[in-house]
Formats: structure tokens, sequence, C-alpha cells
């Protein structure tokens, strides 16, 4: 009667720990794109949309116009004109809230060259997203590191 070899039981693989510098790299990596990303996210927002600008003046004026339209709307309107006085009164709140550019710009300043080394991003890709050209060479990344 031929019995069967009994196989090993599996061994487990060893527990892989990393290095604290290691650890040390991607925190630096996670704050350095939380910066970036908050730098970035205050460019964007500042930007104006084409077209004729509001201004929070006008956007109270809109608001104060379907406060009064509303009182003799029907149902479904009334509806829609809510939904508008939202709206505006969210544009509104973005409007008269600034962010603090200079603060973020000066972080931005501190970690973007290092970010931008790891990452593979050039100079162009930055410009494209409204950095200004005076805010990378503070940084050191120039046209010639694209």
């Amino acid at each position: 009667m031929a019995t069967a070899a009994k196989k090993p039981a599996p061994t487990k693989p060893a527990k892989r720990t990393m290095s604290a510098d290691h650890k040390a790299k991607l925190a630096q990596g996670r704050n350095e794109s939380r910066i970036v990303g908050k730098y970035l996210d205050a460019l964007a927002a500042g930007k104006g949309k084409r077209g004729r600008k509001r201004t929070p003046e006008s956007i109270s004026i809109q608001i104060a116009r379907i406060d009064k339209a509303l009182a003799v709307a029907t149902p479904i309107q009334r509806l829609e004109l809510t939904q508008r006085r939202f709206d505006l009164a969210a544009e509104h709140g973005r409007l008269t809230s600034r962010v603090d550019l200079t603060s973020l710009e000066k972080e931005f300043i501190k970690v973007a060259k290092s970010y931008a080394s790891r990452n593979g991003i050039g100079y162009n890709a930055f410009r494209e997203l409204g950095v200004s050209a005076e805010a990378l060479k503070r940084c050191g990344i120039s046209r010639a590191s694209s």
C-alpha cells in the first residue's frame, strides 16, 4: 500500500515592515500633495468664468427679485425659484469669502520643487493650471526643467 507523502504545513510569509525612512518619505509625499492641491484648488476657485462677471450686489438683487416672484408663483414655479435662490445664495457665499492666497502660495513655494521632481511635473503643466511664472521662479522650477 502506497502512503501519500505528507505535505508540510504552509508557512506564513514573513511580516514585512517599513523602515522609518520610508514612512517619513510617504508622509512627506502626502503633505506636499496636500499643499500643492490646496494651492491649485484656490487658483481654480479664483478664476472667473467667461462672460459677464457677477458681483455680490447683483446676486442680492436677483435674490430679491426671486423673493417677490415667489409670492405669486405656481407650486412648480416656486420649486424652481427656490432652487435658483439656493444656487444664488451659494454663489454669493463663494464670492464674499476670500481664500488667503498669499499664505497658500508661501506653502506651495516651499514644497513645489520637491513635489514636481518626485512626480515628473514640469513648468508648463503648472503654468497651464494658472500658477504664475513668478511663483515658479521662486520655487526654483524653470522652463528648462520641463
